[in-house]
């Protein structure tokens, strides 16, 4: 929620009413979201939490929704919007680490963000939640020279339609959108 899509939907979510645990690398940029959302409600400290976290890093991602259980005892919505991508290269110019980078952020982020999601929403009352995955139109209509990205992004879809069918018994609706 430092900048962009993520910046722009906790922003929404808060002036919507949500509380909302902006999560991010950088706590600058999310303490300078929280600042430009302002404070619709004259709530603010209550409703808005800036959490450094790097989605590549499960304890890192589980240190978070710790503290959102701590903090608010519930989670009714998970927007897992975390992305990179790399400059134009083909196949061949991607150096391992770099694909990793990508894959750790773009995939298992995604991973490590939804399960921590359902472990909340499932032991809540009352039960289940909503998760929405940011895949990528590029996951349909790839450009040349994304391979790293477009692969995360059509893995976004499967992770999707997989927890979709296994949170049903839990009332966790995932779904997915593809800005």
């Amino acid at each position: 929620a430092g900048s962009g899509i993520g910046r722009a939907c906790a922003t929404a979510l808060l002036h919507d009413g949500w509380k909302v645990v902006f999560v991010g690398r950088r706590v600058d940029a999310l303490n300078e979201s929280i600042a430009r959302a302002g404070d619709p409600y004259g709530d603010i400290v209550e409703r808005a939490l800036a959490a450094p976290c790097d989605v590549g890093d499960d304890q890192s991602v589980a240190a978070v929704f710790n503290s959102v259980r701590g903090r608010y005892g519930r989670l009714d919505l998970l927007f897992n919007n975390a992305g990179m991508g790399l400059s134009v290269q083909t196949p061949d110019q991607i150096p391992a680490a770099e694909w990793r980078r990508v894959v750790d952020t773009n995939l298992n982020g995604a991973f490590y963000c939804l399960s921590e999601a359902f472990k909340l929403m499932r032991g809540q009352s009352p039960q289940g939640g909503r998760i929405i995955n940011n895949g990528s139109i590029s996951a349909h209509v790839p450009r040349p020279g994304s391979i790293a990205y477009t692969a995360t992004k059509h893995a976004i879809s499967g992770l999707t339609k997989a927890a979709n069918l296994d949170g049903r018994g839990f009332d966790i609706a995932v779904g997915q959108i593809d800005i």
